[in-house]
């Protein structure tokens, strides 16, 4: 037999054999123990992830939810703040159109007080006094004054207001859009499952966003923006208790002036009318004297005329007799009687012309007093007719404030910051 060639490599013995046989199985029973370790391991991990994966989401559920109603209830504590702005708001704009119309309806009686003056300015002579209408005529042009002042006054303060309790609408108005906001893209992150459609991975999504606020900042801020929309709520109706309050006493006193002020011009007139009638009562009696006395002088005139005619029968006697001749110029008791006669007719016609003087001087001074009393009766006349166009004048007044008390102011609708009517905006 011819002998086989050996084979090149390395023999390993039977022993080398076996060993190499336990090393196999020995490393293939480690490998299993630690895969069955790394199985059992990754279904615990597994289950443990799975339960940590849920408890999460229904943890991070749950806190979407509380947030949610958090905001919810931010936004019905603004919204129902925003109504109540609103109606304060219009509460406040009604009160301040009150106040504008009672500041208009001061501008007739303004215009009847000044006329009133102005027409008593054309009272001339004695008429022109100073007296109690007078008086209430300034007092009640100043009051009118003084009270559209303290109405513009109240007028600024209450548009003022009305800019306080807009801006503060329009911080809720803009911290309930952004709450609503909030809350869609909450609820929208709350009906989120795995299986939506719009689900990605993001870059980075645990950053933190600019501008983001701390819980506390966030209650805070709203809590701020109700509580400054409170204040101003309380101090316009403090305001517009304020301007009603003002109101009434100032239209109060306004008709204490007016019916002070119409008593003395009422008076007044009633005294110049007595003094005109007194004095057209004197004027009537002074010219049925004046025609007593005219009729007087005419009868002293005629008496005069007749004793001068009688005194001149008698001087023509007595110049005659001096003509009797001789024994016969005797002063006899006709030479006596005639000389009586002329010294009584002198006498008496020195008495009567003394009588008509007194007359005639009597009847010129009744004249010249007749003419100051028809001049100064043309004055009283004509100051009751300027009494009375004042009373005529002061009926404006009347109609005027019973205008002012029956008008309704128009409503006006209120617009928010945004320029929407009513609560619009929160319905978006």
């Amino acid at each position: 037999m011819s002998t086989l060639p050996a084979k090149p490599g390395l023999r390993r013995s039977v022993p080398d054999w076996f060993g190499n046989n336990q090393q196999l199985s020995a490393t293939a029973q480690h490998e299993r123990h630690v895969s069955t370790t790394i199985r059992q391991e990754g279904r615990s991990l597994r289950n443990q992830t799975r339960s940590q994966t849920v408890w999460d989401e229904s943890d991070s559920s749950r806190r979407l939810r509380d947030r949610v109603w958090d905001v919810s209830r931010w936004r019905d504590v603004l919204e129902s703040c925003a109504l109540k702005v609103d109606d304060e708001m219009e509460a406040l704009t009604l009160t301040k159109e009150l106040s504008e119309q009672a500041l208009a309806a001061t501008a007739v009686p303004l215009e009847v007080s000044t006329e009133c003056l102005t027409l008593r300015e054309g009272r001339q002579g004695c008429e022109l006094v100073t007296d109690s209408v007078e008086e209430q005529l300034r007092k009640e042009v100043e009051l009118i004054e003084r009270v559209q002042l303290n109405l513009q006054q109240q007028i600024d303060q209450a548009f003022e207001q009305l800019c306080t309790l807009q801006e503060t609408r329009h911080q809720l108005t803009t911290d309930l859009q952004n709450k609503m906001e909030a809350l869609e893209i909450d609820q929208s992150c709350l009906s989120l499952t795995i299986e939506s459609s719009n689900i990605s991975l993001k870059t980075n999504p645990t950053r933190i966003p600019p501008g983001s606020s701390t819980p506390q900042e966030w209650v805070q801020f709203s809590q701020y923006n109700v509580v400054r929309a409170q204040e101003a709520m309380q101090a316009s109706q403090q305001t517009r208790e304020n301007m009603d309050l003002s109101r009434a006493q100032l239209r109060n006193e306004l008709e204490t002036q007016f019916r002070t002020t119409e008593f003395a011009l009422r008076k007044r007139t009633h005294l110049e009318e007595q003094a005109r009638d007194e004095l057209q009562w004197q004027t009537t009696k002074t010219e049925e004297e004046m025609a007593e006395m005219e009729r007087d002088i005419q009868g002293l005139e005629a008496d005069l005329q007749a004793k001068t005619a009688c005194l001149k029968l008698a001087h023509t006697r007595l110049e005659t007799r001096t003509q009797r001749p001789g024994v016969d110029l005797c002063r006899d008791q006709v030479q006596l009687g005639l000389v009586a006669e002329v010294q009584q007719l002198e006498a008496t016609i020195l008495v009567l012309r003394q009588k008509l003087s007194e007359a005639q001087l009597s009847l010129q001074r009744m004249k010249l007093h007749q003419a100051r009393m028809l001049q100064d009766l043309s004055r009283k006349q004509e100051a009751v007719s300027l009494e009375q166009r004042s009373l005529s004048s002061r009926a404006r007044i009347a109609t005027a404030t019973a205008a002012a008390a029956t008008a309704t102011p128009p409503h006006v609708p209120l617009t928010n910051s945004s320029g929407r009517s009513g609560l619009q905006l929160l319905a978006l």
